[in-house]
C-alpha cells in the first residue's frame, strides 16, 4: 500500500510538471512570453483581462488540486491536506489581486516585484514551504 501512496505522489508531482510544461497550450497568458524574454525593456503584450483573470483561476485551481494530492498521500492526513490548500488559498488570494494591479500599471510598481507576483500566481510554490513545514510537524509530534 505504501508504493501505491508514493505513485501516487509521483503522479501528482508529474501533473504539476505538465501544467508547467503545457501552459503555452493549456492557458490564454500572453505574458509567457513577454517574461521568457527576460528583457525588462520588451513591449508591455495586450491582453483580454476576462480571459485572462478566468485562465489564471483555472492554473491555480489546477495546480491546488495536484498539491492537495502529493500532500495528502505523503501525509495521509485529510486535516493537514485542508489546511494545505487553505494556505494556498491564502497566497493566492493575496498574490493574484497584486498581480492583476501590476498588470493594470503596466508593472510600473517594478518589474521584478511583478514577475515574482505572477510566480505566486501561476506556480505551486507554496508546495515547496508547506511540505517541509509538515514534515517538521510529524517528525515533532511523533516525539512527543
Amino acid at each position: 500500500m505504501k508504493i501505491l501512496n508514493w505513485i501516487i505522489v509521483i503522479l501528482g508531482i508529474f501533473g504539476l510538471i505538465g501544467v508547467r510544461m503545457m501552459e503555452d497550450r493549456l492557458f490564454y497568458d500572453p505574458f509567457l512570453d513577454y517574461f521568457h524574454l527576460a528583457n525588462k525593456d520588451a513591449t508591455f503584450p495586450d491582453f483580454d483581462l476576462i480571459p485572462l483573470i478566468l485562465n489564471y483561476l483555472f492554473r491555480f485551481l489546477l495546480n491546488l488540486i495536484l498539491s492537495a494530492v502529493v500532500v495528502h498521500f505523503i501525509f495521509k492526513n485529510k486535516q493537514w491536506t485542508v489546511q494545505a490548500m487553505v494556505l494556498m488559498l491564502i497566497v493566492f488570494v493575496i498574490t493574484f489581486p497584486l498581480y492583476l494591479y501590476a498588470i493594470s500599471t503596466k508593472f510600473e510598481i517594478g518589474y521584478l516585484f511583478s514577475f515574482y507576483m505572477r510566480r505566486f500566481v501561476i506556480q505551486p510554490l507554496i508546495l515547496l514551504l508547506i511540505i517541509p513545514m509538515f514534515y517538521y510537524r510529524k517528525q515533532a509530534l511523533s516525539k512527543s
